[in-house]
């Protein structure tokens, strides 16, 4: 588990460090915008994450005017574009992987003269940017 995701503020505390209501809280939750832990059946418990959702759904709602089934979408949308990079990801390292344990096994069967001290397969280190709203 990440360390954003780890489940840390009871509803009152969430709700101040938002600066929304418990109840809209609670409304996030009907809706799916917002999955807290549980603790028992009553007990919510918000990470670092569900805080910081909460806040990007207040940007919408707030400053973009972004109603609550728009912002549903926009986080849908969200969601599946780091999932999307995140398979990106370990796909393009797989991919290295296997380049570079092809390329180690054709030099161990041929003459050609080889450096040890750098890659077989020159990658560049690529990474996503992940997507992040205008305030």
């Amino acid at each position: 588990m990440r360390p954003q995701d780890q489940p840390l503020y009871m509803i009152g505390i969430a709700s101040k460090l938002c600066g929304v209501h418990p109840q809209t809280l609670r409304q996030y939750e009907r809706l799916g915008l917002v999955v807290p832990s549980r603790v028992g059946q009553k007990n919510r418990l918000f990470s670092e994450a569900d805080i910081a959702r909460v806040r990007r759904i207040q940007r919408l709602t707030q400053q973009l005017g972004v109603n609550l089934a728009g912002v549903e979408i926009i986080l849908k949308l969200l969601d599946d574009m780091d999932a999307m990079r995140a398979d990106m990801e370990t796909q393009f390292e797989d991919y290295r992987r296997e380049a570079e344990r092809r390329l180690q096994h054709l030099l161990q069967n041929s003459n050609v003269p080889v450096r040890r001290d750098e890659p077989l397969l020159p990658v560049p280190n690529v990474r996503i940017r992940p997507v992040d709203l205008p305030d």
